[in-house]
């Protein structure tokens, strides 16, 4: 029999940019005995979680959450609000944009696939501009939804929703917007009912702390609407009959009960916690990351400064290293996982993800990992980047922990 052993003594160092590392606390909570999903205390679980997560993506409207992975909520989205040939312009800003335009393809619409050309587009955000004067163009009003990545999670850039959301309205036209958070939710400020979105998609396994298995769907009304008059096929995804259980805290089918157990400890965390100052510490972390990476002399993937994530960076090698090779040495060396180059940017830069349960320790531990990673494979750094890193965390003003 095949014998593996994962990670024989320590704690391994799981700094891809989701799965993010799941909290020992939400792991017990997982672990509770799995009760009747028709039963009432299953509805007042399904009550909180339901409620809760309202919060998270800073609206007063419905949120749906399915057991499946962001790539179900993806195609819930289009499936509910879309008919068979319907164009929908989408915005290239990295991989995952890249997937969700395949999925549209494959489900009968018409994507319309816009960015800017090359490697150049993916180490940018969305281009708002460029959606207002396309929309300009449909004059016929043909566009029935914009796509976006919020959080580009094969690239560390996060674009600014709330400017296309302004394009979409000075172009006044009527498309829905629709935002991928699934790797910015719980992680980077996201305002769901203020930057006017229609259908934000989300997942479990990042911001939130969980394991994968969940995913979101946040609604307008528009959205709502239009699904009524929507003819893709749908039954699992479907919204209707889901929103009319979910009243009173049920589910049509057969929820994932033990990770709506984890949700509700990810919840109580976050708000105990505060959401803003979720945010901040993400910042903070993401900031110290960065001057690690420009004191090793490396360069940073994200190129615009306005737009780099809270959520990971990404770091780019110097010509003639493969940054597959540098990941694989520090994995084998020294148990820590990098997340892989994708798409246009294999083997030309790694990820280092730093959301969800992570703290100023726990970066500076890994980035000690990658330093060693780096010389290791060859890589001349300029200086000691987890120095750097210590130094500007060091100097940094806090909100004091909570006693309980």
């Amino acid at each position: 029999m095949l014998k593996l052993d994962f990670h024989p003594s320590g704690r391994h160092f799981l700094q891809i940019p989701g799965p993010s590392p799941v909290p020992d606390r939400i792991l017990r909570a997982i672990s509770y005995p799995t009760i009747d999903h028709r039963g009432p205390e299953f509805g007042a679980l399904g009550l909180k979680v339901l409620d809760g997560i309202k919060k998270i993506f800073q609206t007063r409207h419905p949120v749906i959450i399915y057991p499946a992975s962001g790539t179900g909520a993806w195609e819930a989205a289009l499936v509910n609000t879309l008919s068979a040939g319907d164009k929908v312009l989408m915005y290239e800003t990295g991989h995952f944009a890249t997937l969700w335009d395949k999925m549209a393809r494959s489900l009968g619409l018409q994507p319309e696939f816009l960015g800017l050309p090359g490697i150049e587009g993916w180490r940018r955000g969305v281009n708002a501009p460029m959606i207002e004067e396309r929309l300009r163009a449909d004059t016929h009003h043909e566009i029935k939804a914009v796509c976006v990545v919020h959080n580009e999670t094969s690239t560390g850039v996060t674009s600014n929703i709330a400017a296309v959301r302004a394009a979409i309205d000075a172009a006044g036209h009527p498309a829905l917007l629709m935002v991928d958070t699934i790797s910015s939710l719980g992680s980077a400020d996201y305002r769901h009912d203020e930057w006017g979105v229609d259908v934000t998609i989300s997942g479990s396994q990042k911001g939130l702390m969980l394991p994968p298995g969940i995913s979101f769907n946040a609604l307008s009304p528009k959205a709502i609407e239009a699904s009524r008059h929507a003819t893709l096929p749908r039954s699992f995804f479907g919204w209707s009959e889901i929103l009319e259980m979910n009243k009173t805290g049920y589910w049509p089918y057969t929820p994932n009960t033990n990770l709506l157990y984890g949700l509700s400890e990810a919840l109580d965390m976050i708000e105990t916690e505060g959401l803003q100052n979720v945010f901040a510490r993400h910042k903070r972390l993401a900031e110290a990351c960065r001057r690690a990476v420009r004191a090793w002399g490396l360069e940073i993937q994200c190129v615009d400064a306005a737009v780099y994530s809270p959520v990971l960076t990404g770091v780019m090698m110097p010509d003639g290293i493969d940054a597959d090779v540098v990941r694989r040495n520090t994995y084998e060396r020294f148990d820590i996982s990098l997340g892989a180059g994708l798409g246009k940017l294999r083997g030309r830069m790694f990820r280092i993800g730093h959301l969800g349960d992570c703290n100023d320790l726990t970066l500076v531990g890994a980035l000690a990992g990658c330093e060693m990673g780096l010389k290791i494979s060859g890589v001349k750094i300029a200086a000691s980047g987890v120095l750097a890193a210590m130094e500007f965390l060091g100097d940094q003003v806090v909100p004091p922990l909570v006693k309980s």
